[in-house]
């Protein structure tokens, strides 16, 4: 099924030209490569205009054991994507993905776990201590950030300094997954953060020699600070700190849950987390 691999590849290509992040573009290629491996595995082999619904529940029922329904989910809607793909190129006369439904996920099914305040003032107490003194007021900058406007860490990656509003007070936020850019307003904490942070950030770009960097995070090497770097630096601090940290959405999930926890109407929080719906929002209220 050579010709199989060629269509994935020429898939991504398109589905990478939409505009959607390395990290999805990457989580799209895995499951399709893992379909077309399991594919590969059948005897008698499979053309791909010969692959129907049975054949398809069969792999979707191979893929299910142990693995949480939004994964399920997940798995499925791209290979409906895929699906629709082959029909425009004329290999399928219809896409039987369309008509197949994947496992319900509830908005409450799994609700977000929430970092209380003990263990937040240990990290913060950590962070304060960690890398020397630009490291240490990097760090310290990322959690205020982090908790304060519930980014994603591809949103926080991905911060120029441009999107800075002094004045306004502000954070600029693109649209790369939601399709929509937002403005967040920071706290005073985060503000005095960004504050003390911006000289020691300008003093590290002239020492590397690369002044001209674009990016708000950068590392010690002048360098922006990537997603990978981000969650590898926290899970770092939250494990000296002896925080229980399972992933950075969780100080989206305690920025939000805080936010309502003080009054703030439901609606502003959606608007600052991004959002699509307020349904996504409503879970924090459980």
């Amino acid at each position: 099924m050579r010709r199989w691999d060629r269509l994935v590849d020429a898939y991504i290509e398109e589905y990478r030209a939409r505009g959607f992040s390395a990290q999805t573009v990457s989580y799209t290629n895995g499951r399709l490569e893992r379909w077309g491996q399991w594919l590969k595995r059948q005897r008698p082999r499979v053309n791909i205009e010969q692959i129907d619904a049975d054949l398809i529940t069969r792999y979707i029922a191979s893929r299910a054991t142990f693995r949480a329904k939004a994964t399920v989910y997940g798995t499925l809607s791209t290979m409906r994507g895929f699906g629709d793909y082959l029909v425009q190129s004329g290999i399928w006369k219809i896409n039987p993905l369309r008509w197949m439904k994947g496992p319900k996920v509830t908005p409450y099914s799994r609700l977000p776990k929430r970092i209380d305040q003990a263990h937040m003032e240990a990290l913060w107490r950590e962070a304060s201590t960690r890398g020397g003194d630009y490291g240490a007021q990097l760090w310290v900058t990322v959690l205020a950030i982090l908790y304060s406007s519930g980014l994603r860490r591809g949103e926080m990656e991905r911060l120029n300094l441009d999107a800075f509003d002094r004045e306004a007070g502000t954070l600029r936020i693109d649209g790369r997954k939601t399709g929509r850019e937002r403005c967040v307003p920071l706290p005073e904490m985060a503000l005095r953060c960004l504050e003390v942070y911006l000289p020691k950030r300008h003093n590290q770009l002239e020492a590397a020699g690369r002044i001209g960097e674009s990016a708000l995070l950068v590392t010690q090497h002048g360098l922006r600070l990537t997603g990978n770097s981000i969650s590898r630096g926290i899970q770092g601090i939250a494990e000296r700190a002896g925080v229980p940290i399972h992933s950075l959405h969780q100080f989206r999930h305690t920025c939000a849950s805080d936010l309502l926890e003080a009054g703030v109407h439901l609606a502003h929080v959606q608007r600052i987390l991004g959002h699509a719906g307020v349904s996504t929002t409503v879970r924090y209220i459980h």
